[in-house]
């Protein structure tokens, strides 16, 4: 089974919150970090990150992602696992497995097809795509971001199969 801390990050609507809770609920004892949440807790002078820009928005964006680390390490320490999920791409990945002391650490990327993504945003009460477009950030995870964990196209999965598929891939997954 998993343990320590795993990461689940993705595009918008890739269905990561929904995975993350699915395997956080079939676990033996575990905790959903759910990334955003650090985002929203800004209740004034919230700077959202726009694409391609330094600033408060980035470094908003940092300061969400330590947090989050610092949480999945506590539960884990705590006994927990931690499963976070959030938007992690490019080379943001690799300094977000920097950020997380606990061992192991898996890291499970979402990467269900653009035609995919877009159906499930249409869908969505919520909008995540304003500033980018489901190719534009596709682009940037296939293209931008280091292969490192497991990578799965879920376009065809359910939330169910896609549990399936990180705890039987969770070796493949272990990046420490």
């Amino acid at each position: 089974m998993l343990d320590g801390v795993v990461l689940i990050t993705g595009v918008m609507a890739a269905g990561k919150s929904t995975v993350a809770q699915a395997l956080a609920e079939r676990l033996p004892k575990a905790a959903h970090v759910r990334g955003d949440l650090f985002r929203r807790m800004i209740v004034s002078g919230r700077e959202e990150y726009v694409p391609g820009t330094d600033g408060e928005g980035e470094s908003q964006l940092r300061l969400r992602y330590r947090l989050s680390a610092a949480t999945a390490d506590a539960y884990a320490a705590a006994g927990f696992t931690a499963v976070v999920q959030d938007v992690v791409l490019g080379e943001e990945l690799p300094a977000y497995v920097g950020l997380i002391r606990t061992r192991p650490l898996h890291v499970v990327v979402l990467a269900p097809a653009p035609a995919a993504v877009a159906a499930r945003e249409a869908g969505r009460a919520k909008t995540g795509y304003g500033a980018w477009t489901v190719e534009d950030l596709d682009h940037g995870l296939r293209m931008r971001t280091p292969r490192i964990g497991l990578w799965l196209d879920s376009s065809a999965l359910t939330v169910g199969e896609t549990v399936d598929a990180i705890i039987a891939g969770r070796e493949r997954s272990r990046v420490v």
